[in-house]
């Protein structure tokens, strides 16, 4: 199977070579060879020229093109009608049998392609020139992974989660609650699906529960509960005498029904609600996202949000996709049409074995089955077409199973579903299998769970749950919690796996997987990919985390996603800034790096030799915490910290009544500046009494009462060092405000804006710690720092308050490398680059900074002012830049040659 940028670059050579064909008689075939070349495929393997068809007429046709099965093509001379070609294509099917009929008709003049999609009852046309944007609409050609339609899964799976929420709430006004009611509602949903999908006869139980019940809903618990005794009774133990309509309940085992529970007390309203639930078509579930929706039932806060927080199943397939599937179906393509080794392959299919570490309610394992078992269809079709499946019992065709899935959960409640989504999805892949081959097959009663083992991940040798030597796979989402954020317990367990790293309590909770999955594999091929916020990737922890794994288990990282966001688009969701690293203790030769034009984007692979831990192609580097810079520039130094319960500080808008009251401090009242305040060209003030005569002071009670407020607000701190500046309440508990003007850098500034903004400001101007600035700054100084050179490195370093940059000194600005031994005149050209941006800025005195470096709201003359300035540093770095991951390598490659 070739890369989809290799199809597009076929695809605009083949489009470039048909260009200005126009006679079908003469080229049609030559063209359709082509065509299937272009998604690496040999048309005489797959389809064949004129196929003999009977029309409906009783007239003898031919189909031009016809893949059994898959695919009819008719092709006409460049300007003949596209809709009589697709009428003369839908002539041919009764002439075909049923398995040769298409789900695909692709008809062509040349100029134009027209693709209808029977199935989905869609059509697509466009210019041949246009091929290589439409490839993926031929993922059926290539065997690349079809982009599946998950909306309407997705939707529905919400809806079956809303009725069972409501189900939910008139059950647990009765006081039924807890590990009984978390239980009781796993069974029910297994019935609901069940009867839906083939396990049980079809609306079996929604009939019993209708017609078998009293309207008042007063024997409803009574009658369910001795359907989940029949569900756990093999056939040959059971009554005799049972009612006909409970005999139809196959025994279904696999402890989901074994565990005694109390009987629930249900009224009219309830048997209302589960009437409803039973109403809906439970088929069109996705068993993983419904999973995860299913655990917001229980939860108060969820159930009235629902629908707003799951994981998008085209998120998981990222991982999977690059982690293992991907390669499997390569391998897969270069086995089918050998009988020997693909019989090899699909046994090992069955060998390999999946962990997922923080698997929750088990998306990630149902996913990750279910497209395992998606990939055994396609085996198992090849070898119908190899003549390997004759008079084989559907039931023996299929090998691979839920067993071969492994979890660690520390909550109960999402165990339960996760063990039952296994069940729903291995039943999924089973109809499945029975549409393709005929014969109803369902693997009950339930034999081979998957392991799903109750316990803290941090805390248990995931050795006891699947043998190292045994695995092949980990994966999964880990918690995302902060290093701040930790409990006590979570902290405690968190540094005892880090406990000889200088620095660990800065590491994200998230980063304990890492370090688990890091010692598990050592020695092994296993290989893990993990989803995790971008942070442990960027500022000070990549030192902390990555130099540790690569230098104590020698970690490489095979594949990774830069930052996208990752949510579902539900209104109101926040967004989680993530990416994803797959990663393993082994080098392998390809290695694919996963870029993001913007974080809503499409992702763009790229092949890379080595990618290192700042996620950019290019060799391992550790940005260390420095104090001083690695290049001969001026020192960057932190604003002055108030330390104050705010009572320093005065509000613009109380300034004019505190100077009525106290009209003495208005000459030690300065205005206060920090990242807010500069951005958004908002005032603040303070009291700034640095040297003021103590007898001025006393003169002043409105003051007074202000330090006496931060004095007390110092003393009730549980920091020794807080206290220790009680002693001077007057004073910001860390001053550090230049005796000269300087440039201000804001140390928070949105992800949105290409550039930060920074500022000159006078010395009377006293900056908060949320700013850093240098002294006496040079116009040269000023344009390296706001030039595309340094936003890359400031993008690809820099610490994340949420998703807003996080200027840190010691990590990006004296790391950052400078252009080296610049002639005079580059220099100059900076500064003059740099002064014409501060001018035009000038030109807009009613728009703030964020107004004007809002990329949708950027006066054109300032764009132009910054691209000059660009081009201008650029000069010194003696080389011009294509895009921004050229930038970061050049940078990462210049400052392993100032460190070395």
């Amino acid at each position: 199977m070739i890369s989809p940028n290799e199809i597009k670059n076929r695809a605009l050579a083949f489009s470039k070579e048909w260009d200005m064909e126009y006679s079908e008689d003469a080229e049609a075939k030559s063209f359709w060879d082509g065509f299937f070349d272009v998604f690496g495929v040999s048309r005489r393997r797959v389809a064949s020229f004129e196929w003999p068809v009977k029309k409906l007429s009783g007239k003898q046709g031919y189909v031009d093109v016809l893949w059994k099965g898959k695919m009819l093509a008719e092709h006409k001379s460049r300007g003949l009608s596209l809709d009589k070609a697709y009428s003369q294509a839908k002539d041919y099917f009764p002439g075909l049998k049923d398995a040769e009929l298409p789900r695909y008709i692709i008809v062509s003049d040349f100029s134009l392609i027209r693709l209808y999609d029977l199935e989905k009852d869609t059509k697509e046309e466009f210019s041949l020139k246009d091929l290589y944007k439409n490839i993926d609409l031929f993922d059926f050609i290539s065997g690349h992974k079809s982009v599946v339609d998950y909306g309407k899964e997705e939707n529905a799976s919400i809806e079956a989660a809303q009725l069972m929420a409501l189900f939910h709430n008139e059950i647990a006004k009765t006081g039924y609650s807890g590990h009984e009611l978390e239980v009781f509602l796993v069974r029910i949903l297994f019935c609901l699906f069940a009867d839906d999908t083939g396990i049980f006869p079809k609306h079996s139980f929604r009939n019993y529960i209708e017609n078998r019940t009293q309207v008042d809903g007063s024997d409803l618990g009574p009658k369910i509960a001795q359907i989940f005794q029949i569900l756990n009774t093999p056939t040959e133990k059971r009554q005799s005498n049972l009612d006909e309509d409970l005999v139809v309940f196959p025994y279904v085992n696999g402890g989901i029904f074994s565990e005694n529970i109390g009987i629930v007390s249900c009224d009219a309203n309830a048997l209302i609600r589960l009437i409803k639930c039973s109403s809906f078509d439970w088929s069109e579930i996705s068993a993983s996202v419904f999973g995860s929706l299913f655990q917001g039932v229980m939860n108060e806060k969820e159930r009235r949000q629902l629908g707003a927080h799951y994981t998008s199943e085209i998120n998981i397939l990222k991982v999977i996709n690059s982690l293992f599937l991907d390669e499997l179906y390569i391998e897969f393509d270069q086995v089918r049409y050998d009988p020997r080794k693909l019989e090899a392959f699909h046994k090992r299919l069955a060998t390999l074995k999946f962990l997922d570490p923080a698997c929750g309610c088990g998306n990630f394992l149902v996913v990750a089955y279910r497209e395992i078992r998606k990939l055994e269809l396609e085996v198992l079709i090849q070898k119908e077409k190899n003549g390997e499946l004759m008079l084989m019992p559907t039931e023996d065709m299929s090998i691979v199973n839920v067993n071969q899935f492994y979890g660690i959960e520390i909550k109960e409640f999402p165990i339960l579903i996760a063990r039952v989504a296994m069940y729903l999805v291995d039943h999924q892949m089973n109809n499945e299998l029975s549409k393709l081959f005929g014969k109803i097959y369902a693997r009950i009663p339930l034999r081979e769970p998957a392991t799903i083992v109750n316990a803290d991940a941090l805390t248990t040798d995931w050795e006891s749950v699947v043998p190292k030597n045994k695995l092949s796979y980990i994966l999964g989402n880990p918690p995302f919690v902060g290093a701040r954020l930790m409990r006590k317990e979570q902290k405690e367990n968190f540094l005892k796996l880090f406990d000889d790293t200088r620095g660990a309590g800065n590491l994200d909770f998230v980063t304990a997987w890492y370090e688990k999955a890091s010692r598990y594999m050592v020695g092994t091929k296993i290989k893990t990919a993990f989803v995790s916020t971008n942070s442990i990737c960027q500022g000070e922890q990549v030192g902390i985390l990555w130099k540790r794994l690569k230098e104590k288990y020698g970690v490489v990282i095979h594949f990774a996603h830069q930052t996208f966001k990752w949510n579902n688009d539900a209104p109101g969701v926040a967004a989680v800034y993530c990416i994803i690293v797959g990663f393993a203790c082994f080098d392998v030769p390809k290695k694919y790096l996963y870029e993001y034009e913007t974080i809503k984007s499409e992702p763009k692979e790229k092949e890379a030799s080595h990618i290192n831990f700042y996620l950019s192609e290019g060799e391992d580097i550790f940005l260390e915490n420095i104090k001083k810079p690695v290049c001969d520039v001026p020192e960057m130094i932190f604003g002055n910290m108030a330390n104050d319960g705010g009572n320093l500080i005065i509000e613009d808008g109380d300034l004019e009544e505190f100077l009525k009251d106290e009209p003495e401090s208005k000459k030690y009242i300065k205005q206060l500046i920090g990242s807010e305040e500069f951005i958004n060209n908002k005032k603040r003030w303070c009291l700034w009494l640095v040297g003021i005569d103590p007898s001025t002071l006393r003169m002043m009670s409105k003051v007074l009462e202000r330090i006496e407020k931060t004095k007390q607000h110092r003393l009730n701190s549980n920091r020794k060092a807080t206290k220790k500046l009680a002693k001077t309440p007057s004073l910001f508990g860390e001053i550090r405000q230049p005796q000269n003007d300087y440039l201000l850098i804001p140390r928070v500034s949105s992800e949105n804006r290409e550039i930060i903004p920074i500022g000159y400001f006078s010395k009377d101007i006293i900056m908060t710690d949320r700013c850093a600035f240098v002294p006496n700054a040079s116009l040269y100084l000023f344009g390296i720092l706001t030039s595309s050179m340094h936003m890359v490195w400031v993008n690809k370093v820099c610490g994340r308050l949420k998703s807003d940059y996080n200027y840190s000194i010691n990590i990006v600005y004296n790391n950052f490398p400078w252009p080296e031994n610049i002639k005079s005149e580059q220099k100059k050209k900076v500064e003059e680059c740099a002064q014409k941006v501060l001018d035009v800025r000038l030109q807009f005195p009613d728009s703030s900074l964020a107004d004007l470096y809002d990329p949708n709201t950027m006066p054109p003359d300032l764009v132009e002012a910054h691209n000059d300035l660009d081009r201008a540093v650029d000069a010194c770095y003696g080389r011009k830049f294509k895009d921004k991951e050229e930038r970061i390598e050049f940078l990462f490659e210049l400052y392993k040659r100032y460190t070395k």
